[in-house]
Formats: structure tokens, C-alpha cells, sequence
């Protein structure tokens, strides 16, 4: 093990639509959430052994992928969001979120597979605070993989 190892910073990655035609700004967020997995098990009970119940694994489960970011007004990312939600034509995506080194390069990619939004929304707009516009995408995916 290296004596000079640190662990990456989660605030320098990008995140990238394919399919999705997207500007300069797209790849922007402020945060990513629901990238994980969960198995589900089902209990079995064996015949003659009552002390416990064998857990089996029967399929994994998947959370909704949340994405934020301060409103961008010309986003190719959200018109797609807007023909889901307005149109109700789904055109799944897949994408990759690439954790960043300093020199911007890939240190771990996560491959979501099969994405559409289910959700957009924005943050409360309030003239008593002094803060960012933040909307906020909601999708739903089949599953990811890592490199």
C-alpha cells in the first residue's frame, strides 16, 4: 500500500447523456445521489432446521438516480425531460457519471443503463433568501456498472 495514497474529492466529476444532444454546460451538476444496490433475499425455510431461515438471493434493486444543479435556461437535458413529462415520449438514455482526478481524467466511471426521468423539479423560489435557482432531475434506470 502506498504511503501517499488519498482518497478522490466527490465534488470534481461530470456527468454525460448519451443520445442526448447536450451544450458546453450539460455535464454540470451540483450533486449526484442513487448510485447504489441493493439484493433482495427471500427467506427458505429448511425442513427439520428451526433455529433460522435461510436468506437466498433473488434480484438486485436499483434507487432512483437524483441530479442537481443551478438552473440552466438552454438545456438539452431538460427539453429531453420536458418531452417525457409534456409529450409522454420516453426516450431512454444511458450515462455516465466520471469521478474526476486533478487532471480532469476518469479515476471511476459508472455506467447507468436505460434512463428516463420521472421527476423534475425546482427548489421554492423566495425573495427573502439570496440563493441559486436549483432544479432538480429525477430518473429512473435498469441498472449501472462501474470500470
Amino acid at each position: 500500500m502506498s504511503v501517499n495514497y488519498y482518497p478522490p474529492v466527490g465534488f470534481h466529476f461530470k456527468v454525460n447523456f448519451d443520445g442526448v444532444s447536450q451544450n458546453d454546460k450539460d455535464y454540470r451538476f451540483q450533486s449526484v445521489s442513487g448510485l447504489s444496490v441493493d439484493i433482495e433475499t427471500e427467506d427458505y425455510a429448511e425442513g427439520g432446521e428451526n433455529r433460522f431461515k435461510h436468506k437466498l438471493p433473488v434480484k438486485t434493486k436499483f434507487p432512483n438516480l437524483v441530479l442537481k444543479r443551478g438552473m440552466l435556461l438552454d438545456s438539452e437535458v431538460i427539453a429531453w425531460c420536458q418531452n417525457a413529462i409534456e409529450n409522454f415520449v420516453f426516450e431512454p438514455a444511458n450515462i455516465t457519471i466520471d469521478l474526476l482526478n486533478e487532471n480532469h481524467s476518469p479515476l471511476k466511471t459508472w455506467n447507468i443503463v436505460g434512463a428516463y426521468p420521472v421527476k423534475w423539479s425546482v427548489e421554492d423560489l423566495n425573495a427573502q433568501e439570496s440563493k441559486l435557482v436549483i432544479e432538480s432531475i429525477e430518473l429512473v434506470y435498469n441498472y449501472f456498472t462501474i470500470i
